[in-house]
């Protein structure tokens, strides 16, 4: 009796201990989240979200809008998401399903030690191997640059998703006579592909926010997009160039703009999830016509 009065004292323990860990995670976040909606939200408006910036020459002067951040955020999620989703797939389908090699050691190495780069280092490599070469910044160096970011996220959690996919899943579509690589592509990234849209989508939200590697690369600018070989304006330059204003117009606008980044991220999230929803099902459907 008394050894399970222990035991059930312990599970107690450990259930609010865990709640407490929950809490201490939860309130900072939360907090953010109200400071940045109290200060931003008054900003929102049609002309903020649409006309470019206004450098106040004057004290309480109006800072203009943060259209051209906007879109540049947009050009700078889809350029990177072409270039670095695509390989972190690829190299996370290597080492899931032919990983049993001294090259997917060294890969899985090289791997984890981009995952904790600094990404002003990234920003430094991507300036002197892209930018000078190119002889000016642009959105394709920025894209190159969140990519070395985006691609271990994206191809750590590729492997770990695949590798929670059954071998009994790979051995019924290779029983049918099906060669290995179309097992892969047809059987086996389906079956994984909430945890593939989930690592993308957490890739995504990471570079999103980044803002060293866009100072080395696409340097900021007023203006809307004018080509991929001029610099551009983003929504984590635009939040950092403002917040450092002296003008408290600049500042104001600094918490909207951080503000419409977080709301970018939670719509692209939103957004993909109901888009890869009915292929998911889809997948499921095809999935339990093999396995019976």
């Amino acid at each position: 009796m008394t050894s399970y009065t222990y035991r059930k004292f312990k599970n107690r323990l450990f259930f609010v201990l865990c709640l407490g860990c929950v809490i201490i995670a939860v309130v900072p976040l939360v907090s953010i989240l109200f400071e940045v909606i109290a200060r931003g939200a008054p900003q929102l408006s049609l002309q903020f979200l649409t006309q470019p910036p206004q450098p106040p020459s004057l004290p309480g002067q109006p800072a203009g809008g943060i259209g051209p951040a906007i879109q540049g955020t947009l050009i700078l999620i889809v350029l990177t998401s072409l270039i670095g989703i695509p390989i972190g797939v690829m190299s996370g389908v290597f080492l899931a399903e032919y990983g049993n090699n001294k090259y997917a050691a060294v890969t899985r190495t090289i791997n984890d030690v981009l995952t904790e780069f600094p990404s002003i280092v990234v920003g430094i490599t991507v300036f002197l191997a892209v930018v000078l070469s190119l002889g000016h910044f642009s959105p394709i160096a920025g894209a190159v640059a969140l990519s070395f970011i985006l691609i271990p996220i994206v191809a750590r959690t590729t492997e770990e998703s695949l590798k929670l996919v059954p071998n009994s899943t790979r051995e019924a579509s290779l029983a049918l006579g099906v060669r290995r690589w179309r097992t892969i592509v047809s059987v086996v990234l389906p079956e994984a592909g909430s945890g593939l849209v989930t690592g993308s989508l957490l890739a995504v939200a990471r570079i999103a926010g980044e803002t060293a590697p866009l100072i080395m690369t696409i340097l900021g600018s007023q203006y809307f997009f004018q080509g991929f070989n001029q610099p551009m304006d983003a929504l984590p330059l635009r939040i950092w160039r403002d917040v450092t204003s002296p003008y408290p117009s600049q500042i104001a606008q600094g918490w909207g703009a951080a503000l419409v980044l977080i709301l970018v991220v939670l719509s692209l999230n939103i957004g993909v999830r109901v888009a890869t929803a009915r292929r998911s099902n889809g997948a499921h459907a095809r999935l339990g016509e093999i396995r019976k």
